[in-house]
């Protein structure tokens, strides 16, 4: 897919980075060293910074918009250009939010960033697939005539915490999994919308935008009225539940 656009990204920063500094809470220990795998623009790292602020924070994004836009943000910290499953940085802690759902396998992958952390593997994705919003995108994106461009829409479907328990439940850790189902509310015309055109359905638009502007704008309309059916505007905003998966793995 084409780059990543961090001021559309950027529009719900409070929303998006709940999660992270949640995580963050979670993670023992004092790390001296961190990798944030799938940094984007760099605009958690004051998380990692109030939490542990003598520690060397490297970011790591396959995003050059991203990268870019961390670096003028915050030229003190370390980022890095690189594809997440590929990476090879190591560090105390090893740390990913909302990233490890675009990485293709990413359950075959994540014993192995496990094993880059000399302390704490701890990640957050997504595990909202099948709600109303991703539903209503594959079911918009099979219609004629964006199929013919797009193709099926990807099902990016992440684990339950079980599972990922399962996967990195090993000798020498503890792994500590759980949910949240986050309900937060939006403002403005059509929010449900501007949310998910910068993340899960940006692949989808990308795709219509270079085919024709037009047609993008015709997709957009049509799933933008089925969201409003969905995600009702009442008189405190626009409610959107989305529910992530949270792991902290930690050596014993």
């Amino acid at each position: 897919m084409a780059d990543w656009n961090p001021g559309a990204y950027l529009q719900y920063t409070d929303e998006r980075s709940r999660p992270f500094t949640e995580l963050v809470a979670r993670v023992p220990g004092s790390p001296t060293t961190i990798v944030d795998l799938g940094c984007g623009p760099g605009h958690l790292t004051p998380v990692l910074r109030a939490r542990w602020p003598e520690a060397h924070v490297t970011g790591v994004d396959a995003s050059p918009a991203m990268i870019e836009r961390a670096r003028e943000a915050d030229p003190g910290t370390e980022y890095v250009l690189a594809d997440l499953s590929t990476d090879e940085h190591r560090a105390d802690l090893v740390i990913s939010n909302a990233a490890l759902q675009w990485v293709p396998g990413h359950r075959d992958l994540l014993t192995t960033l496990a094993d880059r952390a000399a302390q704490t593997f701890a990640f957050q994705v997504p595990g909202n697939h099948d709600a109303p919003s991703h539903r209503l995108l594959r079911e918009v994106a099979a219609r004629a005539p964006y199929a013919d461009v797009v193709g099926p829409v990807e099902r990016r479907a992440t684990a339950d915490p079980g599972e990922y328990l399962e996967i990195l439940a090993r000798p020498g850790w503890s792994v500590d999994a759980w949910e949240t189902t986050y309900t937060h509310v939006l403002h403005g015309p059509d929010p449900v919308l501007r949310w998910i055109s910068a993340t899960g359905a940006q692949p989808t638009l990308q795709a219509l935008e270079a085919k024709d502007p037009a047609l993008r704008a015709r997709f957009e309309e049509e799933f933008g009225a089925a969201l409003r059916a969905a995600y009702p505007e009442h008189a405190h905003g626009t409610p959107l539940a989305f529910r992530r998966v949270f792991v902290v793995a930690t050596r014993v």
